[in-house]
């Protein structure tokens, strides 16, 4: 009687990530995040370097499958460098998610002068002009990158739950689309790290409805007056399906994780609403999704 063949092990696929974007945005924080939740993590690796990392995670079997690296532009040959790395990765057939975090110039110069510190390529010249330096040299790389978070806003806690909301493990599989959804209000301007933009000011405002006026689109009379409005069901039927597009294709082309903005005037009641209600149907298309709203109670 001859003993059975073991079958070969499975290899998960390597996952790589890089994490790139302005200096002072939360860098380092993001790399910290996923080292605690397995990831193994370079700091500072030079862009010609990725092949390489990448060529000993996959040698390594299956012990080094989730592999992110922290990437920075204070190198004056960085693009070069980058764009032949990426090359080389396409060609093994490795796609990294790009993970791209910035700040206002404000908010930067802020963290920056409470470190004492000067900004990498702000050389002999003011703080302000390293930034817009930087902000120039990344202007490509945070238009191919899969994920942005704008950490104006964010403290130290908040990013982090951001990034693990973004890269914990999900019940429903890695291919799983990412969405958060947030509801803000133009008067206090847009999102900058919005993929898609949703404008609500076509639907009558609560705000005139002296009952629902000191209200929130979370509390169920709001909501109720919101969706019943003219054009309203319409509306989300209609988006519903160009949403089920755009996350089908998004998935396909290998972007895990987007943003919806969704606007109203002052970001309290239409757009929360609207919110609540959009993400309620991405879950049914079968999307990973977490809802904030960023002006509730900024009136």
């Amino acid at each position: 009687m001859t003993a059975a063949t073991p079958h070969p092990a499975v290899v998960p696929p390597l996952e790589l990530v890089l994490i790139t974007g302005l200096a002072g945005a939360g860098r380092s924080t993001a790399a910290d995040v996923l080292e605690d939740l397995g990831w193994f993590v370079v700091d500072n690796l030079p862009p010609s370097l990725l092949p390489t990392m990448a060529q000993l995670a996959v040698r390594s079997q299956g012990a080094v499958n989730r592999v992110a690296a922290v990437i920075d532009a204070r190198s004056g040959s960085f693009f070069a460098a980058l764009r032949e790395g990426m090359d080389a990765l396409e060609e093994a057939g490795i796609s990294p998610r790009i993970v791209f975090l910035e700040a206002s110039d404000d908010v930067l110069i802020r963290r920056f002068e409470n470190v004492r510190r000067p900004h990498p390529l702000q050389g002999n010249d003011r703080l302000p002009d390293g930034i817009a330096r930087e902000r120039v040299l990344l202007s490509d790389l945070r238009g191919a990158a899969d994920l942005v978070i704008d950490t104006s806003t964010l403290n130290v806690h908040e990013l982090r739950a951001k990034v693990d909301s973004a890269f914990a493990v999900s019940g429903q599989g890695p291919r799983a689309l990412r969405a958060n959804v947030v509801s803000f209000g133009y008067k206090h301007g847009l999102p900058v790290d919005a993929d898609l933009v949703v404008d609500c000011r076509f639907l009558p405002n609560p705000h005139w409805v002296p009952e629902l006026r000191p209200r929130t689109g979370l509390d169920p009379e709001v909501r109720d007056y919101v969706l019943s409005r003219p054009g309203a069901a319409d509306f989300l039927d209609e988006y519903t399906a160009v949403l089920r597009t755009i996350a089908q294709g998004y998935v396909n082309e290998g972007k895990r994780y987007v943003t919806l903005a969704v606007g109203c005037t002052g970001g309290k009641h239409r757009s929360v609403a609207m919110s609540e209600e959009l993400a309620a149907r991405l879950r049914e298309l079968g999307a990973d999704v977490t809802v904030s709203h960023r002006d509730l109670g900024r009136e």
